[in-house]
């Protein structure tokens, strides 16, 4: 059997960009987001995590701006940017398609 997160890999940018496509958020509130709403079947590494937030970030997906945490912590916040919010748009349609068609194989 494959590894948990093995799905995870071609996925994450997605995932962080809808998860902070309503608020920015910092990126232990991300992956914390991520482990809630899928009852713990992802979970995010930080070592996973913070370099993909880096890399978004100088793609200009993602913009970011210090702030204080729920904890009080100074935290960096990231929100997503115009072309952020295009390229969430054009991975939602692209999964959705393609999950789709796994779909139409796997249930035949």
């Amino acid at each position: 059997m494959a590894p948990k997160n093995a799905l995870l890999h071609g996925t994450l940018e997605v995932l962080i960009l809808k998860t902070v496509s309503q608020t920015p958020r910092h990126g232990y509130a991300i992956a914390r987001l991520l482990e809630e709403r899928t009852g713990e079947a992802i979970q995010v590494e930080e070592g996973s995590l913070y370099p993909a937030l880096y890399r978004m970030e100088q793609k200009g997906l993602l913009a970011s701006k210090w702030g204080r945490s729920e904890l009080d912590r100074r935290a960096k916040f990231y929100g997503l940017t115009r072309k952020g919010r295009a390229r969430l748009s054009e991975e939602v349609e692209a999964w959705t398609a393609f999950s789709q068609a796994v779909s139409l194989i796997l249930a035949g």
